[in-house]
């Protein structure tokens, strides 16, 4: 995708290296066996704080909802005591599938910053774009492209990998 990340600043590239750092979870896990593609998320509160940190666990946990976005959200409303994430930042390494945008849209969250574009699944401004989409009660600033390198070549690695040895993709 070319769409700019115009309006990114220095505390989106910090906290995507802490998603990037959380991604690097997933990959623990798969030295260990699991074949789940590494993707980790944040979220921060308005302070700056970050509140919720996740990675893909969809094979480790059997559960075909254990995204990283999903996991970070869930961590961050407990810590906080609310489903409602007003003020906060998603962060995430790879664009969000409809599930996960939908569930940040669900939380009221106000920005999502990613990194690598998803031009199979993504749906916040490739393949669909739930988190912008009018209709909805809530509307979502989105700051793609963060670290796009970095979070891309995360991805290129693991299939790469996986292309060679016997595990399936995640």
């Amino acid at each position: 995708m070319t769409l700019p990340s115009a309006g990114a600043d220095s505390d989106h590239v910090r906290w995507m290296g802490l998603a990037l750092a959380a991604a690097g979870r997933t990959g623990l896990a798969a030295d260990a066996g699991s074949a789940d593609v590494p993707i980790g998320a944040v979220v921060v509160d308005p302070d700056g704080t970050v509140v919720g940190i996740g990675w893909n666990q969809r094979e480790e946990l059997g559960d075909p909802t254990a995204h990283a976005e999903v996991q970070a959200i869930r961590q961050a409303a407990g810590v906080l005591g609310s489903w409602r994430l007003e003020g906060c930042t998603l962060v995430v390494t790879l664009e969000p599938c409809a599930m996960c945008a939908g569930a940040s849209v669900l939380a009221r969250i106000p920005r999502v910053v990613f990194g690598a574009w998803d031009p199979k699944a993504g749906a916040s401004g490739s393949v669909f774009d739930v988190l912008r989409e009018r209709r909805l009660n809530h509307w979502t600033e989105v700051f793609p492209g963060v670290r796009e390198a970095e979070c891309a070549a995360l991805l290129k690695d693991f299939f790469a990998a996986h292309r060679t040895g016997s595990a399936g993709e995640g």
